[in-house]
């Protein structure tokens, strides 16, 4: 684990932002103008999807993945330009937030400023054509980290975005070396000291194919050394089969109780229900009580709660990365004031530092507790919105929801709900 890694990372709240498909404009000015909205959510830091110009050559779609980049070192000309860029910045600061931006190292798109300028800081195939190693990712070509000079590019290329965002999310980070984000995060400390790395490390499965095909592929303990917060990917898969009725939840509690252990004491994870390269959480959970106690157990998980922009309106569609696919604002459903309940809950002390467990009773009710120091703070999560009872070890007594503000009542160690998600404090 990066040493100086906070555990107060474990009470924020981080907000993805596709800029091209966030609102009918796609500019930095149309979120810009948005930020109130969104720190009202309680959100910390700002996750802007990648920002720069998208190559043609090989693109997917009509606009292209936003994730086949053309040049690190500039914006997408569609979004804006430079001085938009960091006017958004300064009013996410002025708002209270962070930014953090997308790092997508492992891959260029086929036309990018560097396969023109530097050819032979790219993996090549065996005729000597550009090429990559994972063979859907058809609009973009690899990049070869044994050129030292490659290296040097790069990590000036994070000193100079760091030197205006706070941090940075790193696409498919396993696939690039650790030592390379090692020495990344030393030299950007110099220009941004506490800059945010958060990696979308990947599932086992990605993780054991690519190693089977010779492709070195780095494991969450691994990339933990480097990075602040890792993806859970790791369990993610189990929350999925467990969703279809392909594993009980006992199975899918197991694996998140596991982490308590395998990682370091100040692992942050980030949890979320959705995110852009998932379905949406309203189209994997339609029930709408279902949904609030998954909701409310996400923000209760130990690790950093993650929201993608329409998940608080209920939004179902998953957009385009590859089209102009505008999230539908106006869907007749917001769930704001449930998430702005969750968000000061989730600056409690106890979701800071403590011992998390979860446990699976019948109905699929779901106990979990933060303990530590003689003191608990413990939520029941219904997730199938049956009402039940359950045994706890917990003292006798009324305690108050912190979600609705009425009474929790535990009664010779039994505690009924009524299929409504309760949090409080013993």
């Amino acid at each position: 684990m990066a040493l100086g890694t906070p555990k107060e990372y474990r009470n924020q709240i981080m907000y993805s932002v596709y800029v091209r498909n966030y609102s009918e404009e796609g500019t930095f000015e149309a979120v810009r103008r948005d930020l109130p909205r969104i720190r009202a959510l309680g959100v910390d830091i700002i996750w802007l999807m990648p920002i720069h110009p998208c190559g043609v050559k090989n693109r997917k779609g009509t606009l292209g993945s936003p994730y086949a980049i053309a040049d690190y070192r500039a914006v997408n000309p569609e979004f804006g330009t430079m001085e938009d860029f960091r006017r958004l910045v300064d009013d996410i600061h002025a708002q209270g937030m962070k930014c953090i931006i997308d790092v997508v190292y492992n891959h260029t798109s086929p036309d990018s400023v560097l396969s023109q300028a530097h050819p032979e800081w790219f993996y090549h195939k065996a005729d000597g054509s550009f090429g990559n190693r994972i063979g859907d990712w058809s609009d973009v070509i690899d990049l070869d980290y044994s050129n030292r000079a490659l290296w040097d590019y790069q990590i000036e290329t994070l000193k100079q975005w760091a030197s205006v965002v706070d941090g940075f999310r790193c696409d498919v980070a396993p696939l690039v070396p650790l030592e390379f984000w090692l020495t990344a995060r030393r030299e950007v400390e110099t220009v941004r000291p506490g800059c945010i790395w958060l990696s979308e490390s990947v599932e086992p499965c990605f993780i054991t194919g690519t190693r089977a095909d010779g492709i070195a592929s780095l494991s969450d303990s691994e990339i933990y050394q480097a990075f602040d917060i890792c993806y859970d990917y790791d369990i993610f898969p189990d929350f999925l089969r467990y969703l279809k009725g392909e594993i009980p939840l006992a199975q899918y509690l197991d694996a998140v109780n596991r982490q308590e252990y395998i990682y370091p004491a100040n692992y942050v994870k980030l949890r979320y229900l959705e995110n852009h390269d998932q379905n949406r959480a309203k189209q994997l959970i339609p029930d709408e009580k279902m949904l609030r106690n998954h909701t409310a157990l996400l923000y209760f998980q130990k690790g950093m709660t993650l929201l993608y922009a329409g998940q608080e309106v209920g939004q179902t569609h998953t957009p385009s990365l590859f089209e102009k696919d505008t999230v539908n604002w106006n869907t007749g459903r917001d769930i704001t004031l449930l998430l702005q309940k969750l968000a000061g809950i989730k600056r409690h002390p106890l979701l800071t530092d403590s011992s998390y467990r979860v446990q699976a009773f019948a109905h699929d009710i779901v106990l979990a507790l933060h303990t530590k120091g003689g003191k608990t703070l413990a939520g029941v999560f219904c997730l199938r919105g049956e009402a039940g009872a359950i045994a706890v070890d917990l003292p006798d007594g009324q305690y108050r929801d912190l979600i609705s503000g009425g009474v929790v009542e535990i009664r010779a160690g039994r505690l009924g709900v009524d299929g409504e998600p309760v949090i409080f404090e013993v």
